[in-house]
């Protein structure tokens, strides 16, 4: 059973599917300031999926399956329990083909913003944050061409699978003025990204894994595993372990410390100005991370030589 302090909302066939009278009751019993925080999910997750595939029983739970590497609590490292928040597990069908999925994360996207919608005609002026790994930092940039200005307060885009152009014309939006975006990459992703050029989009765009191209003074991108952020946010009282792996399309929310991170971005204590501030202005570059210590064979042998 989903763990009765994460409120479970889902998008079905017929579109955004959530118990209004017990959603308002839940903002109701929420302190005033506390915000609502919705998690969303990406590939291979969906609503009532077996075998570890659901992610209110996964990742969206308190307690999640301890024999899963990768099922890790969300709501509970991110310190939305005990009235500091409401939690949102929003659950969306990501399962299937990827190109399938990638479609069904711009239907999500329209949902999420009648979602913001509800919770603002219930409790008007409530702050509506958002987590969302992979394709559902998707979701969460298409909620905002459909969304009332004001309605998303923040975003939290963790090894988003989105390209430059979308995002660009997201944050072009009349809510994506007003949004606030943190955008979490790390070379541990540029595998995943450059897949995710050519099977979302054809190889036609870049992924935003890269950063924008024209940033906002609204969006900020945090590389996790550049050694500078590294030391930067350890000066801010957030000190990361080194990157584990090469290759990694889960590092954003597995690595310790990092939803700790994201915590502290959620209820203000670290404030983005600060940690804007902080951080280098320059990003490592694709591949930097997957080829250090790499010694080419030629090169290799013209050294021997």
């Amino acid at each position: 059973m989903p763990d009765q302090a994460v409120f479970r909302v889902d998008v079905g066939s017929n579109g955004l599917r959530v118990d209004a009278v017990a959603l308002a009751a839940a903002l109701a019993a929420l302190p005033k300031g506390a915000p609502v925080v919705v998690m969303i999910h990406g590939y291979r997750f969906a609503p009532g999926a077996r075998g570890g595939n659901c992610p209110h029983t996964h990742i969206f739970s308190m307690q999640p399956p301890v024999q899963d590497w990768t099922a890790i609590s969300w709501p509970r490292h991110l310190g939305l329990s005990g009235g500091r928040a409401l939690a949102i597990g929003f659950g969306w069908p990501a399962r299937g083909r990827f190109r399938g999925a990638c479609v069904r994360a711009r239907v999500a996207g329209r949902a999420l913003a009648e979602l913001a919608a509800l919770v603002q005609m219930l409790d008007p002026g409530r702050a509506f944050d958002v987590v969302g790994h992979s394709l559902g930092a998707r979701v969460a940039l298409t909620a905002l061409p459909y969304a009332v200005p004001g309605d998303l307060r923040r975003l939290i885009l963790l090894a988003a699978a989105e390209t430059r152009r979308p995002a660009m014309r997201a944050m072009g939006s009349a809510a994506g003025r007003c949004v606030q975006v943190v955008n979490v990459t790390t070379r541990e992703n540029d595998l995943f990204d450059f897949l995710f050029e050519w099977l979302g989009g054809a190889g036609l765009d870049t992924a935003i894994g890269q950063g924008l191209r024209e940033t906002p003074a609204n969006w900020l991108d945090v590389q996790l595993d550049q050694p500078a952020s590294l030391a930067a946010l350890a000066r801010l009282g957030h000190a990361l372990p080194e990157a584990p792996a090469r290759i990694s399309h889960w590092s954003p929310y597995l690595r310790p410390g990092a939803l700790g991170l994201y915590r502290a971005i959620l209820d203000g204590s670290l404030p983005l100005g600060v940690l804007r501030s902080a951080l280098p202005e320059r990003r490592d570059p694709r591949w930097s991370r997957l080829l250090t210590g790499w010694r080419w064979p030629l090169l290799g042998r013209m050294q021997r030589a």
